[in-house]
């Protein structure tokens, strides 16, 4: 390489390129979140979460939308087993035959998070979206890694649940998981749900 380009190389303001990363990366978490809305009131849906491991960053983007309290009633960050049973209903013995992180757990949590705000909206015209994972750096077992996520979705026409591996830091893997739980989302409403894995 000549010593023309390795200057060149040296003095480029990587700032820019870091700063355009960004923004790009910002607008395209926000498109996943602005889309939801349309089709949620156009099906007559209202949506409702109940996270673990990504600690209401899916609720966090979703109000993060102007006029999302026309199709968003609320959610519950269920951290705990404690929270997980007595906010979600889950089974005490699904949580301990299989764990938090699973797709037992996540199937629970999708419909009880439905139930728990049925009292107001017809339960049929609720979706339940759920996230049970383990976001690290710790907390891994074995068939279990780090970055191990489940996501359910619940409706009147049925209940799904989604396992993927992602990469990366604590922070990275909550965002990635709150990615992926809003695009099912949308996949749903756009009759594509992707095939249970």
């Amino acid at each position: 390489m000549s010593n023309y380009f390795i200057k060149m190389f040296a003095n480029y303001n990587w700032n820019k390129v870091i700063v355009f990363y960004i923004i790009r990366r910002n607008l395209m978490q926000e498109e996943l979140e602005v889309e939801v809305g349309p089709s949620l009131v156009k099906q007559n849906y209202n949506l409702v979460v109940a996270e673990s491991c990504t600690g209401g960053l899916v609720s966090h983007r979703i109000t993060n939308v102007p006029g999302s309290s026309d199709y968003y009633i609320g959610g519950v960050c269920a951290y705990a087993y404690e929270a997980k049973r007595s906010l979600l209903g889950v089974k005490p013995k699904t949580l301990k035959k299989f764990g938090a992180v699973s797709r037992e757990t996540v199937l629970e949590m999708s419909t009880g998070v439905r139930k728990l705000f049925s009292k107001e909206i017809p339960f049929e015209n609720l979706i339940g979206i759920s996230i049970s994972g383990i976001a690290g750096p710790g907390g891994g077992l074995p068939g279990k890694p780090v970055g191990l996520v489940w996501i359910s979705l619940s409706s009147e026409k049925g209940t799904w649940a989604w396992q993927k591996v992602f990469e990366g830091s604590r922070t990275q893997i909550k965002e990635q998981s709150s990615d992926y739980a809003l695009k099912i989302l949308l996949d749903f409403l756009g009759g594509n749900l992707p095939p249970e894995e």
